[in-house]
């Protein structure tokens, strides 16, 4: 297994290399019993364990990355109900808004028509007032005329006029 002084020096001057003599020993056998003690003891004890304990670790993982998985699906699926609750209910809010509205313009065009016949009332109302008193003011002047005509007739002729 090692190699003699000599041999060594003959690889470093530049000869030729020449085969390589292996002593198979007791110091050989002992080192491969150890080993094969060594590894007869270190599998139960060592390896497996720490082979199962990568399993177990790539177990979880894997594991852990499924749960993840199906909690994105999840939330992925909660998310597109939200949003179609959200469009349902804007659907929903608009259309009532729309009816609030169509309402409202129908109430307000009943009240300006209400207002409208209302004026309508009141101006016809004061039109016919104002046609009576003035009327009554033309009757009133027409006999205040006629009277007011004969004094002044009376005052110019100086004399009474009759009627």
């Amino acid at each position: 297994m090692f190699l003699a002084s000599h041999e060594i020096v003959l690889l470093a001057g530049g000869v030729a290399p020449q085969a390589i003599n292996v002593d198979v020993d007791l110091t050989f056998l002992v080192q491969l019993v150890m080993f094969v003690a060594f590894v007869l003891i270190l599998t139960p004890v060592l390896f497996n364990p720490m082979l199962k304990l990568f399993e177990e670790r790539e177990r979880r993982t894997d594991g852990a990355k499924a749960q993840a998985r199906k909690i994105d699906e999840k939330s992925a699926t909660a998310l597109a109900q939200y949003e179609a609750e959200m469009t349902r209910a804007r659907s929903a809010a608009n259309a009532e808004r729309d009816k609030i509205r169509a309402q409202a313009l129908s109430r307000e065009a009943q009240i300006l028509s209400e207002v409208r016949e209302a004026t309508a009332k009141v101006v016809e109302d004061g039109k016919r007032r104002a046609h009576a008193e003035a009327e009554r003011v033309r009757g009133a002047l027409k006999v205040e005329t006629i009277q007011t005509a004969r004094e002044l007739a009376a005052r110019v002729l100086g004399r009474e006029v009759p009627p």
